[in-house]
């Protein structure tokens, strides 16, 4: 059986290397062929990275990217195809809500594969996010739903989905930090930053929502100076550029350093004291790592977090940043909500068996 795997931004190499690992494991008879669209030119995914991380190297690169979103789209669409009808797979696979994954998905089904989607039934409920209608229309398309928490599973069922469709089983990104935990490494820091016990809070700022808008970004600096806590910050370029630019103001006791790999990012959420971020997957891997967590949005789409009390919305309030990282969140010592680990088993499965 041959798997088209799509992918086109780092943090879903990482996922899609969890169920790469499941068909070499479990399900050797099945080959599956690997594509970067190059959606996220990355500098930083050389050979090292792939052979750190256990990562498969993609079969092909369409080195698309650098346009609007629609335009990027489009041509990847366009390449997919072709590489579709010259492959036949059986299965197209694709992950999350980025263009790469629409593009997956409308090719796809254009030519009748059935694609089957990696995190499916997330939803934050607002349409202004690229990836939230990436994601609704890859849900509608697909004839396998992967869906990571019952909240997703119950979102794909009150939006009409088949039931039969649905397949509940688990967060790939939590297989992947069971696997990673034990490659964490500490990350190479000046001496005036050197980490004693959990006395950090870890934060993470690159959504364009807080990074295109000044007085978001300003509102965030506020509340984590005004908190007094020691933040460490690793920081795009992209995003120092606009800190730079819109002339904001990074107090003392904020500490930015260069961006790091994904093993130096594990390490530093798993000995911080607390994580404050706009992303969605380091909200998870907070809790991951029992580690309490505020989240610099205005909604998330891991509401199981927020309801259980583990993560705190707190959007780009100043006052509320200051709050909540002040204050003491509890920090989970569970993590049933996404699985008992063993999610990419399960969907290697449910592929070759035909999604039975």
């Amino acid at each position: 059986m041959k798997v088209l795997t799509i992918i086109g931004a780092r943090p879903q190499f990482i996922k899609a290397a969890v169920v790469s690992r499941a068909f070499k494991e479990h399900r050797p008879d099945v080959q599956e062929i690997i594509v970067h669209t190059g959606q996220h030119y990355d500098a930083n995914m050389s050979d090292v990275f792939f052979d750190e991380l256990d990562i498969p190297k993609p079969d092909y690169n369409l080195g698309i990217g650098g346009g609007t979103h629609g335009q990027n789209t489009g041509r990847m669409i366009e390449k997919l195809e072709g590489l579709m009808m010259e492959v036949q797979p059986q299965w197209v696979l694709v992950y999350g809500g980025t263009d790469s994954t629409l593009a997956g998905a409308l090719g796809a089904a254009k030519l009748h594969i059935p694609v089957a989607h990696v995190e499916a039934g997330l939803r934050s409920f607002n349409r202004r996010m690229p990836e939230e209608i990436n994601r609704l229309l890859t849900d509608h398309i697909a004839e396998i739903l992967f869906a990571p928490t019952e909240t997703g599973q119950q979102n794909l069922l009150n939006e009409g989905v088949a039931e039969e469709k649905i397949k509940l089983v688990g967060d790939v990104m939590y297989d992947a930090s069971l696997f990673y935990k034990e490659k964490a490494r500490k990350p190479q820091l000046p001496p005036e930053l050197e980490i004693r016990g959990n006395d950090f809070v870890l934060c993470t700022i690159h959504r364009a929502e807080n990074t295109d808008d000044p007085q978001r970004l300003k509102g965030i600096f506020q509340g984590l100076g005004d908190s007094g806590e020691r933040v460490i910050l690793p920081l795009h370029p992209r995003t120092r550029a606009k800190i730079a630019g819109y002339g904001v103001s990074i107090p003392e006791n904020v500490k930015v350093i260069d961006p790091v790999g994904y093993l130096e990012m594990v390490w530093l959420e798993a000995n911080c004291r607390l994580v404050a971020t706009d992303s969605g997957g380091v909200q998870k891997e907070a809790y991951f790592f029992g580690k309490p967590c505020i989240t610099m949005r205005d909604e998330t789409e891991w509401v199981e977090l927020v309801e259980g009390g583990w993560n705190k919305l707190v959007g780009a309030d100043a006052r509320a940043i200051k709050g909540a990282v002040s204050e003491s969140l509890p920090a989970s010592q569970t993590v049933l909500l996404f699985g008992d680990g063993g999610a990419g088993v399960e969907m290697a499965r449910l592929l070759c068996e035909g999604g039975a």
